[in-house]
């Protein structure tokens, strides 16, 4: 699994002119599922999200966790995170789940974040044309791959 992390001040998920997931201050998490993703990516990554200290505490020092604010997590599928650019320039997607891998890892993700965190976790929607907007705040970006544990 590969997740790009954003800290927001604000996020949203538009689908088809209709908005279907906002938050304020929090995460914005775009997931990239590989076919051999298992249970314990998804253990590992979530224990990561949760945990990672990337808030400003009173000293101005990413110091704090999304759980120690009380942020939102939008979570947005991404399957083109594992895009392959090495030949030409149209990217392959071949490392990228098909649906019948993904959709069961993406929802068991959710679950086990929302499980993690304690609350609700807002979401896009699985495969569909998502309209995505954020303010990174920072900006603070972090790519994290769970088969590479850095």
């Amino acid at each position: 699994m590969k997740i790009v992390l954003q800290r927001v001040s604000e996020a949203s998920v538009t689908i088809l002119n209709e908005r279907v997931a906002e938050i304020n201050k929090g995460l914005l998490i775009l997931l990239g599922i590989e076919e051999q993703d298992s249970q314990e990516d998804i253990d590992w990554l979530c224990k990561k999200i949760i945990n990672l200290r990337i808030f400003p505490d009173e000293n101005d020092v990413m110091n704090l966790s999304v759980k120690d604010i009380n942020g939102e997590i939008i979570v947005v599928s991404q399957f083109t995170l594992h895009a392959s650019t090495k030949k030409g320039n149209r990217p392959s997607y071949i490392k990228a789940a098909k649906p019948d891998v993904a959709i069961p890892m993406y929802e068991k993700f959710i679950e086990r974040l929302e499980e993690d965190f304690g609350k609700k976790i807002q979401t896009g929607q699985f495969g569909a044309d998502m309209k995505v907007s954020l303010i990174n705040d920072g900006p603070v970006t972090i790519i994290i791959d769970s088969k590479n544990k850095e």
